[in-house]
């Protein structure tokens, strides 16, 4: 029975077999940069028309604590710029905060400046293992001829850039699952995880994920209540993952979900009960063995 409550999670995982969870999209930055982030979703009826109360708005021992408590053995602290000047410490920061933090790998960002592919560089060079591009929070470009070589090197060096670039909550100025596709018609080989499975347009993503074999979605916020009642999934979802069940992975936006971590492991168990050829393998394969894959875990 998939968990009801964040208490039921760690003997789910269990019975599914499983050492723990990997979770591929969470959220950890420096307090000041939190703050703020925090400061706009407290005005997101302003900003989105719908509020969005942080489930999570613990100090940072309590949040990885709590990844911990539901069974998380591995995560990606994904961090995001929005201007110039900012990418390459927010992923000192990232780097910095994984080595102090065993649960936790190294990650990146990265944003259209004449010295990202060397801060980039730098950070494969000390162990990212994931990186962060916001197109909507940044408000760039991806095809931007500053990032190529950025998207070069991720792409050379195998590891998995998590994508915001789909048209939800909000349009931005570059996002649209169309206009990232200029960047995997020039990076075939790229590994993108599409975030959010570029909501709203999942038939798009799917779509993506036909085409280009190192395209990913996560499950970050779909398919739960929350989302579902502004972009809900298409009625043949199911049946679409059992095409590519292994290139699916769990991603969540913890701690900044409006809903407990189990909601969104209730929604992943209900795709996996809807069509026959998923079921328990599908599980274990979102949950811990394609994200581990993309990481670079090596179980």
């Amino acid at each position: 029975m998939p968990p009801r409550s964040d208490a039921d999670v760690p003997a789910w995982v269990a019975e599914l077999g499983l050492p723990g969870l990997v979770d591929i999209h969470t959220h950890f930055l420096p307090e000041r940069v939190l703050s703020k982030v925090w400061a706009y979703f407290d005005a997101a009826s302003t900003n989105y028309g719908f509020e969005w109360p942080i489930h999570y708005r613990y100090a940072e021992e309590a949040r990885i604590q709590a990844l911990r408590d539901v069974g998380v053995t591995t995560f990606a602290p994904l961090v995001y710029a929005h201007r110039p000047d900012m990418a390459a410490w927010l992923t000192d920061w990232a780097i910095d905060f994984a080595g102090r933090t065993p649960d936790a790998v190294p990650t990146a960002t990265i944003f259209p400046e004449p010295d990202v592919a060397d801060y980039l560089a730098k950070a494969l060079d000390a162990g990212a293992r994931c990186v962060k591009v916001h197109v909507q929070v940044g408000a760039f470009d991806p095809r931007d001829e500053l990032l190529d070589s950025a998207w070069g090197l991720l792409a050379e060096a195998g590891v998995p850039a998590v994508v915001h670039c789909g048209d939800g909550p909000r349009k931005g100025e570059h996002t649209g699952l169309d206009v990232f596709e200029g960047v995997l018609r020039r990076h075939p080989r790229l590994l993108a995880v599409l975030a959010h499975a570029g909501m709203p347009d999942y038939e798009v993503a799917l779509d993506l994920v036909d085409r280009y074999p190192g395209v990913h979605l996560d499950t970050t916020m779909i398919g739960v209540a929350f989302t579902e009642r502004i972009a809900p999934l298409p009625a043949d979802w199911p049946a679409r993952l059992a095409a590519h069940p292994d290139r699916i992975v769990l991603g969540t936006d913890f701690p900044n979900i409006p809903y407990p971590y189990a909601e969104q492991l209730a929604a992943i168990a209900s795709w996996a009960e809807a069509d026959d050829r998923l079921g328990a393998d599908f599980l274990r394969a979102v949950l811990h063995g394609t994200p581990s894959r993309l990481l670079g875990l090596g179980t």
